[in-house]
């Protein structure tokens, strides 16, 4: 019989007979590993364990501690509740399921939408079907016999998606009597699906396309064991809890209306001031760092947007409209009419870098299937500055920026992880631009000696970028701050600056945000701190609160010297029970409650109660104003 060589991760060398799979290779390094093997690696291919290993390749065994095993177990499981649909609803049709970051989805189209009880129906079939350790095989067919499969079973999105396909040849996996159309590879069986729970339902467009079909997403979660799958659940329950979008109403922060518009954000009075706060802030920290306040129009003519390359290349997000028979595009970024601030003289070498910056509200079109609270909107502010500088000073303000961003992820307690984005397919400007703006982030990323990433392809169409991922108390990603550096929109506006030598010369523009969309930041603070806000950042920093109706002179005194001092305070006064008034203002998450009685009369005093039921001595009025200022200070 012939024979084979592979080469094991170590570097050492095995031989197989000629046709071995990855479950050989696995047995002939020894019986445990063969146990464990879920998939292998084929010269850096992910493959099944039954895949045929070819001569002198590189092959590596994976088990449940790869970490590529927790991807093959929710894709499998995935399929494993395509299945239990198909045998609870036989009409069903099945369309996608990958597996996400968080778990993986199926979309169906079926005559009624899932109840909760269907849900439950679901699990306790997909437990079922695991337990029967059914095997988990592929097939190649050619793409006529897939047709012809698929055609035969009804199955309409497959047949679709099949059509799309350029290969002449197509992989499906059959478990038991299911069938279903992958690339793989997959878990060896069923039973290997240990861990796993359906958490909800939603809609989805076919294809994410509007005019198409609405499906019902049933989406789920698996793990290796019950045990990481119980401490997700867990944090799930938390991530209901601090829902921004429940908190939102509960401390009435922003609410939404179908007669206003999908996506657009009505703040409400404490939600306003939280903003304020946020963006008042937000100056001051770009005041200290040499950055101008600059403000440009809401709509600029569409020439402008067209010479940007936005038109050609982002218009499918913008709103447009006609304004005295010229079209104008409502911005969906700040950058074109800070172009035209640095336009409007004669700029010298010696002026540089400038630094606009501007809380620049923009509109973008989002689809409704995609927005979801505060996290994602159609009208926004974004914390938005263009630096222009020289070449020889991007080094330096790229730093500079990444700098910014640490210190103030660190006043709000958030740590961050760091990717580079590079070219996308559709984009402006020359290799040579591209070339140079990547490596100067590149650079300058090395520099800081902190750990990133490369996003290959997922750069902004005029340049790379620097995307920073913020992890909130629940070790969420989300992204928030971006560096983005632009050799191309500086050449097609013609921006230039006077070098020493009298010779004109293009500056470079880093289009950067620190926040990001203020709008979504907000979302991510609520969710972050639970809407328990630090005093700083509270909309409402303390409550005056009676015992009686007795003491309402001296507790309006209270009130008005606390609003003249600049603490942002509430009252109630009303003719209700202490502890009733005191609940409430903890429901309300309001950092101070000032419990005024006989006693605080007397003395002239306040006697601060912490949201967290601690009391403080009773102390002045203007102690009280000190306490909340050194509070204050504590976070920037």
């Amino acid at each position: 019989m012939s024979e084979i060589t592979i080469t094991l991760p170590d570097g050492s060398s095995r031989t197989l007979p000629e046709g071995a799979t990855i479950f050989d290779a696995a047995a002939s390094i020894g019986a445990g590993l063969a146990k464990a093997a879920i998939a292998g690696k084929v010269d850096g291919q992910l493959v099944d364990v039954a895949a045929v290993v070819p001569d002198r390749a590189k092959v590596e065994i994976i088990t449940e501690k790869s970490p590529e095993a927790l991807e093959i177990i929710r894709h499998s499981t995935s399929h494993l509740m395509a299945q239990a649909v198909k045998e609870l609803f036989p009409d069903a049709k099945v369309t996608i399921g990958p597996a996400i970051e968080t778990g993986f989805y199926y979309d169906f189209d079926v005559q009624k939408p899932f109840s909760p009880e269907d849900l439950e129906k679901i699990e306790r079939k997909m437990a079922e079907l695991a337990s029967a350790n059914l095997k988990i095989e592929r097939q190649v067919l050619s793409k006529a016999e897939a047709l012809e499969l698929f055609g035969r079973m009804g199955e309409i999105y497959k047949v679709e998606l099949i059509e799309d396909l350029p290969a002449e040849t197509v992989s499906v996996y059959r478990q038991g009597s299911f069938v279903d159309l992958c690339r793989g590879p997959h878990l060896p069986s069923t039973s290997w699906c240990k861990a796993f729970k359906v958490t909800s339902i939603a809609g989805a467009y076919w294809r994410g396309d509007e005019k198409r079909k609405m499906l019902q997403r049933v989406y789920g979660t698996a793990f290796i064991d019950k045990k990481e799958l119980d401490a997700y659940l867990m944090r799930l329950e938390e991530a209901k809890r601090r829902d921004h979008r429940k908190l939102g109403r509960e401390l009435d922060l922003f609410s939404f209306s179908d007669e206003v518009g999908a996506g657009l954000v009505i703040w409400h009075p404490k939600g306003a001031m939280l903003r304020t706060v946020l963006e008042d802030f937000e100056r001051k920290e770009h005041f200290r760092r040499g950055y101008d306040i600059v403000l440009g129009p809401q709509i600029l003519k569409t020439e402008l947007w067209q010479r940007s390359g936005h038109y050609e290349n982002y218009r499918e997000n913008m709103y447009f409209t006609e304004v005295d028979e010229q079209s104008y595009g409502v911005k969906p970024m700040n950058c074109l009419s800070h172009m035209m601030i640095y336009k409007s003289q004669l700029r010298s070498y010696r002026d540089l870098p400038l630094r606009f910056f501007e809380l620049g509200t923009v509109h973008r079109h989002e689809r409704a299937g995609v927005l979801h609270g505060l996290l994602r909107v159609r009208g926004f502010t974004q914390d938005d500055a263009h630096i222009l500088c020289t070449p020889e000073q991007l080094d330096e303000e790229i730093k500079g920026v990444i700098s910014f961003v640490n210190d103030v992820m660190g006043i709000f307690g958030f740590e961050y992880e760091m990717e580079l984005s590079t070219r996308p397919e559709k984009s402006i400007g020359s290799d040579e631009d591209w070339e140079r703006a990547t490596n100067a982030l590149l650079g300058a990323l090395r520099d800081t000696g902190r750990p990133f990433e490369i996003n290959e392809g997922d750069g902004a169409f005029y340049g790379p970028k620097i995307d920073i991922k913020l992890r909130d108390a629940l070790d969420r990603r989300w992204q928030c701050a971006t560096i983005q550096c632009d050799f191309t929109l500086p050449e097609r506006f013609d921006l230039t600056y006077i070098d020493a030598g009298g010779e004109k010369k293009r500056p470079v523009m880093v289009h950067r945000v620190i926040l990001g969309a203020i709008e979504r930041f907000i979302g991510v603070l609520i969710e972050h701190y639970a809407g328990s806000f630090p005093v700083w950042l509270s909309p409402v920093q303390a409550i005056v609160l009676t015992v009686t109706d007795a003491q309402q002179p001296f507790a309006e005194e209270v009130f008005q010297q606390l609003r003249q001092l600049g603490i942002r305070v509430q009252k109630d006064f009303r003719n209700e029970k202490l502890g009733f008034k005191i609940r409430e203002a903890q429901l309300q998450k309001i950092p101070y409650m000032l419990v005024i009685g006989n006693q605080e009369v007397e003395s002239a005093t306040v006697t601060p109660r912490q949201r967290d039921g601690q009391n403080l001595p009773a102390m002045k009025i203007d102690q009280f104003c000190e306490h909340i200022e050194k509070e204050v200070r504590s976070f920037h």
